[in-house]
């Protein structure tokens, strides 16, 4: 038996010790052409080189300490390739609309305004279903108005998510490829719904049904970086921003979000910026400081505003916010078909995006110029402050006129 024992333990240790942890590894471009060999040397295994950045991923046995790796020749960084959460839903007491007082309900049956919101879909008065086809937040940022003068064709937006059901009738006609980071080979096909929904705020077609985006004739381009469960690796996230500037993307948009950054990232924000490419990213829906990788400077970090012009209370804020969006109770594409309506600082983060592909189409060239068009257009809200709002919410007539 004590022999038993003693084989099983063992079994254990060598089980424990075979297994493999994942590192982001970046590293002086001199040395480019060996650091495979370098890796190898320690007992490593490189699984995804970056094209972009001096930036690689490798596998290494457990018993490999970082210190090792860092004492190979032009190895600059070491990070975990943590696999992490990386979208979380808004309380589920903000995902529901309330219903309107008396003397609100009054007001709205005499003026025929404030039946945008999904609950009010089977009693709302009959009106022009151009109108109709006008999600709530979509109205607040007053598109419609910019639609005569552009409405986003031929701009290229990457959604980097979750992927996109791109079967959609309001996402299908402006479908026009992406890529599968979790999944190499594969298609970008929406397993979860989270990037569907974000997809139909930037661009859902106008087509006098379901709902249209921001930006209804702009290219989408899905990419997936996140799995059924919301959640991917760091190094999903920095091929999905690669994927971007190699297909010469005009915006990204990013409703995802994280505690921490790493070294790569903040390398591949930057070189994304460098592209021209402007990188429009959720806040968070922590109501603390500004989550990763909004929080990087080349980033248009998106908080989010509720109907009535307040900041959603799961919204995260800080100095790093550039605009504020529509972002509660955002009525948009469901995976599968049809239609829901979800809150976040992912929901707002598509009105911006959408904005932003707006301003392209209008001539601003670069992503310095996208921001600096998006702070121009905007204006504060009565009662916020800067650093839950930035410049306020945008216009987007402003944009194009």
């Amino acid at each position: 038996m004590k022999k038993l024992v003693t084989l099983f333990a063992g079994l254990m240790l060598a089980a424990a010790t075979a297994q493999a942890s994942q590192k982001i590894i970046t590293f002086d471009h001199a040395y480019k052409g060996a650091i495979d060999k370098s890796i190898e040397s320690v007992g490593g295994k490189v699984t995804r080189k970056f094209q972009v950045i001096d930036a690689l991923v490798a596998s290494f046995p457990d018993d490999v300490k970082d210190a090792s790796i860092y004492s190979l020749k032009g190895v600059k960084s070491v990070d975990e390739d943590r696999y992490i959460r990386w979208i979380e839903a808004a309380p589920a007491s903000m995902n529901s609309v309330p219903l309107p007082s008396v003397e609100n309900a009054l007001n709205m049956i005499r003026t025929g305004e404030g039946w945008e919101a999904p609950i009010f879909a089977e009693i709302r008065a009959e009106v022009d279903p151009a109108v109709k086809e006008i999600p709530w937040g979509v109205k607040r940022v007053n598109a419609a108005a910019a639609w005569d003068y552009g409405a986003g064709k031929g701009v290229k937006v990457a959604i980097i998510d979750t992927g996109m059901d791109f079967t959609h009738p309001d996402l299908a006609p402006h479908y026009k490829g992406g890529w599968n980071a979790v999944t190499p080979g594969a298609t970008p096909m929406d397993d979860q719904g989270h990037g569907t929904h974000v997809s139909g705020t930037i661009g859902a077609i106008k087509d006098l049904k379901g709902v249209v985006g921001v930006a209804p004739e702009a290219d989408l381009y899905a990419v997936k970086v996140l799995d059924k469960n919301g959640s991917g690796q760091y190094s999903w996230i920095v091929a999905g921003i690669e994927w971007a500037v190699n297909n010469g993307m005009d915006v990204i948009n990013m409703s995802l979000g994280g505690g921490s950054g790493t070294e790569a990232l903040k390398l591949i924000m930057e070189k994304a910026h460098e592209a021209g490419i402007a990188i429009v990213c959720a806040a968070g829906n922590d109501s603390g400081p500004v989550n990763y990788p909004a929080k990087y400077p080349q980033a248009i970090a998106i908080s989010a505003s509720d109907s009535g012009d307040k900041i959603a209370s799961f919204s995260s804020r800080g100095a790093e916010i550039v605009i504020i969006a529509p972002g509660v109770s955002v009525y948009s594409t469901k995976k599968g078909g049809g239609y829901t309506s979800m809150s976040g600082t992912s929901m707002a983060c598509p009105h911006a995006a959408g904005l932003a592909a707006l301003a392209v189409g209008a001539g601003a060239n670069g992503a310095e110029a996208v921001r600096a068009a998006l702070k121009n257009a905007a204006t504060p809200l009565p009662g916020l402050t800067p650093v839950q709002q930035g410049a306020g919410l945008v216009d987007a007539f402003k944009l194009v006129r």
